[in-house]
């Protein structure tokens, strides 16, 4: 990372994500791995341009917090959310969706994830190419 990636994140990138989980590039900083009370952890994901993680559910929900870039957030069957710096996504309980990157942007943001006894996260098949490339945002 150069001194002027440096002065524009608020966390270090962390580990490289899993490819089986990610097309392109993601860093994970996990900053808290799980509270007190195993209920919730957090993270900081920063996805390179063209970058998103496969179809997903969280079993009791998850709160994206944007913190720099652009990127997408997108429920199966609706349009596209564009993203951006200050903007908040509540996501529901087993609501299949997928977030990342635009083509040309970074993207950040952190993860507020709730944990049950299912787990935090059921990942499921990658975005396809023709998924991610004719994204109508509203």
């Amino acid at each position: 990372m150069n001194t002027s990636e440096n002065q524009n994140t608020i966390f270090p990138k962390g580990e490289r994500a899993s490819a089986a989980y990610f097309t392109g590039t993601a860093w994970v900083n996990i900053l808290v791995p799980q509270d007190e009370t195993g209920k919730y952890s957090i993270g900081n994901v920063t996805f390179e341009p063209g970058c998103r993680n496969n179809w997903h559910t969280h079993p009791a929900g998850q709160i994206l917090l944007v913190t720099d870039g652009k990127g997408y957030y997108q429920e199966k069957g609706k349009h596209a959310r564009l993203l951006s710096k200050g903007d908040v996504v509540v996501i529901p309980s087993n609501v299949e969706h997928w977030h990342g990157a635009t083509q040309d942007n970074s993207f950040t943001h952190i993860a507020v994830t709730n944990t049950t006894e299912e787990g935090a996260v059921k990942w499921l098949t990658p975005v396809t190419d023709e998924e991610y490339n004719s994204v109508n945002t509203y």
